[in-house]
Formats: structure tokens, C-alpha cells, sequence
């Protein structure tokens, strides 16, 4: 990663998670990671638009995965991609729970366990 990269993946992201929002200051235990949207097994490299800032839950839940099964029709769906879809079309919230009528957002929140009791924990802090 070049020099510098790192600073300006975590200053675009405004230090919070591009996928479930959790900013730095509330994952006091973990630093933010800078994760590759398209993996390099999947021939992803270290640009800056392949590049998003996610907490650890959704980093480890996310790993190489592109794509996932849509929980309400069985499809096969893409993953949620920072860069190329706006956040506020697919999600939003209902109190401290991620939602969404679309399938990338049902797909994203069930494949990264967005609202795992962990994650629900923290938003309520």
C-alpha cells in the first residue's frame, strides 16, 4: 500500500465503518480496518477505489466474499460495494437495527451479521 493510503481510505470514510457505520470512537477494543472490496484472491489489488474502511465484524464476517444468498428470495446477490452503491439506497435503520428492502442490503446485513448482538451492543451504547 503506498504511503499515505491508509490516512485517506480513514479520512474519506469519516473514520466509520463504510458498510454497518460504526465510527472508531464507539469500537474502542478493535481499530478500524482498511479491507480490500474485492479481494486480491479474487484479483482485487491496493488502489484506492478497491479500498473501504470496516469495522472488524464486518471485515472478518465479509472476507473474501463477493457475493452471498438474498435470505428473502434465495438468489444469489452481490455484496454491498462502497464504491459503487450508495449507502442510503440499500439500508437504513429501525432504532439500532440495520434494514433493507433491497437485495444487496438483505444480502449484505445476513453475509456480515450486521446485527449480531455484538453490533447491536455497541449501537446502543
Amino acid at each position: 500500500m503506498l504511503p499515505g493510503t491508509k490516512a485517506r481510505v480513514r479520512e474519506r470514510a469519516g473514520n466509520a465503518c463504510e458498510y454497518c457505520h460504526l465510527h472508531q470512537d464507539n469500537s474502542p477494543l478493535a481499530v478500524l480496518h482498511i479491507e480490500h472490496i474485492i479481494p486480491k484472491i479474487h484479483g482485487g489489488d491496493d488502489d484506492l477505489d478497491n479500498l473501504a474502511l470496516a469495522c472488524i465484524d464486518c471485515n472478518l464476517h465479509k472476507g473474501p466474499n463477493l457475493t452471498g444468498i438474498d435470505p428473502k428470495t434465495g438468489d444469489l446477490t452481490e455484496l454491498f460495494h462502497p464504491r459503487h452503491h450508495d449507502w442510503e439506497d440499500h439500508f437504513a435503520w429501525d432504532g439500532i437495527y440495520l434494514v433493507s428492502n433491497t437485495p444487496i442490503g438483505r444480502t449484505t446485513i445476513r453475509v456480515l451479521n450486521m446485527n449480531s448482538e455484538e453490533q447491536l451492543a455497541l449501537r446502543s451504547s
